[in-house]
């Protein structure tokens, strides 16, 4: 009998160092005051793992629209942000705006789905606080197609 193993999941905030992380977490906080510092850092963690997981993903993944506001305080960072991609990568990982086709990729919430269980794929934890079902911003990583969700203005305050 084979016995498996499972890895327990892996924090993707462990992917920057921790000035690169705090310095992200203040950022968002400095544009959601209400956001905990606790929360903004598990709010880093939960991006980064997008990332992680989009840069790995052959089909398109989007991020909830709290993971993008995180997403877009990094990208803001461009040196730091290109760095972090080629020195983890390899590759630059885009942020582009557009919409992707529901047909094709399916709605918010299968492609939310889609992402979450991406993330898992890559060994990253999953945070459902940051992954609401049906809160999907109309982004992606892929180089054809991502949108900025207007709708989101609220985080989390835990």
């Amino acid at each position: 009998m084979t016995t498996v193993q499972e890895r327990p999941a892996i924090d993707a905030g462990t992917l920057v160092n921790e000035q690169l992380r705090e310095t992200i977490a203040a950022d968002v906080r400095g544009k959601f005051e209400h956001i905990t510092q606790d929360t903004a850092l598990r709010g880093v963690s939960q991006m980064l793992a997008f990332v992680a997981a989009s840069a790995a993903s052959e089909d398109p993944l989007s991020p909830s629209p709290l993971v993008d506001d995180f997403w877009h305080a990094f990208v803001l960072r461009t040196k730091a942000y290109a760095d972090f991609c080629q020195g983890t990568f390899g590759k630059f990982v885009h942020h582009q705006p557009g919409f992707l086709d529901r047909d094709e990729h399916g709605g918010g919430k299968a492609l939310r789905a889609r992402t979450v269980e991406a993330i898992q794929a890559a060994g990253y934890a999953v945070d459902l606080e940051f992954w609401p079902e049906l809160d999907i911003a109309d982004c992606s990583q892929c180089h054809a197609n991502c949108h900025n969700s207007p709708k989101h203005n609220t985080a989390p305050t835990g």
